[in-house]
């Protein structure tokens, strides 16, 4: 009896199926070139070989054009064609939708652990709901490793001192393998897991019964009180003489931050990280180098919700209303 060994693992995300018919495409694209060479130069071998031991072969050229622009004009629409369909998967496996629901994952050697975003923490298990897009939102805490779980066709490196974004749709319920594809140490082997695929109401059930604790949200506001951030990043409008020391982290995420040096970037979970944890690297124009770094004062997980906190602020019409009443109340 033959084991069971399928081809391809299992297909349960939204896009499995896309990444499933260009990896078939391509292969049967160059499978048929591959024949199709091989018997040109199969024949080539019997039409053309030498009949006896004194024959020599004449020489010729071949010149013409419309051979010429046959076989380089089809390979190249060929190409263009393979290229803009990849193009396209590829934008769709890229792009999270804008319901997709944040989790937080951190890589360590030989773990992964993982932040829901009511607050429930697990270690080299992930339970989320069918039909709810999912943005892993990943950093790693030591070396690199890669997030890879075949059935959802998600795999990327996830680096320390940097955030790497994927996400997928789950399309059938079920447990389905996670893995480190990357080799991180001498426990490389072990560091794998279980992504578990539940239905929206048991995925409730399971929430209500395990251990939830504070958001990624609060726990990012709470330590940047504690670490008194709030004394010099004021969110808002600044009380009447109070001149802020350092810039408001009000509306920065997605923004363009404008730097000492001319260059302007976009705020995105790398640049926030990166202004936490070496401050001197990127200056914003106007404002003085005068941040400390909090390297080796806050862990890797603390500096997320710290990142998670601040995407958070954003101003809202009431609170951009409430800003602007109070700014003409105060002359400003």
């Amino acid at each position: 009896m033959w084991p069971d060994l399928p081809l391809f693992p299992d297909s349960a995300s939204s896009f499995s199926g896309n990444v499933d018919a260009l990896t078939l495409g391509w292969l049967a694209v160059s499978a048929f070139f591959i024949v199709l060479i091989s018997l040109v130069i199969l024949l080539f071998f019997m039409r053309f070989r030498r009949r006896s031991r004194g024959e020599v072969g004449a020489t010729a050229e071949i010149k013409t054009l419309p051979l010429e622009l046959t076989w380089s004009v089809i390979p190249l629409i060929i190409a263009l064609g393979m290229f803009a369909w990849g193009v396209k998967v590829f934008f769709v496996t890229a792009r999270p939708p804008s319901d997709a629901v944040e989790y937080w994952v951190t890589g360590k050697q030989w773990m992964w652990k993982i932040q829901h975003p009511e607050g429930v923490r697990e270690i080299n298990t992930l339970h989320v709901p069918v039909g709810q897009a999912v943005r892993l939102t990943m950093t790693s805490e030591d070396v690199i490793h890669s997030f890879f779980v075949p059935a959802f066709r998600v795999k990327a490196d996830v680096l320390p001192g940097r955030y790497t974004t994927v996400w997928f749709k789950p399309t059938k319920t079920g447990r389905y393998h996670l893995f480190c594809a990357e080799y991180c140490g001498a426990e490389h082997s072990v560091m794998g897991g279980w992504v578990e695929v539940l239905e929206p109401e048991e995925y409730q059930r399971w929430l209500e019964t395990g251990q939830t604790g504070p958001t990624m949200r609060a726990s990012g506001e709470e330590l940047f009180q504690q670490l008194a951030c709030n004394t010099c990043h004021l969110l808002g409008k600044p009380p009447a003489g109070v001149a802020p020391r350092a810039p408001s982290l009000q509306d920065l995420f997605g923004s363009q931050v404008v730097l000492a040096s001319g260059r302007s970037l976009t705020a995105d979970e790398t640049y926030i990280r990166e202004s936490i944890v070496n401050p001197q690297a990127k200056v914003v124009a106007g404002w003085q180098p005068i941040m400390p770094t909090f390297k080796g004062q806050v862990t890797e997980e603390q500096v997320n919700a710290l990142v998670a906190y601040i995407k958070t602020l954003q101003t809202t019409g009431d609170v951009a209303e409430a800003d602007t009443a109070a700014g003409a109340a105060t002359g400003g």
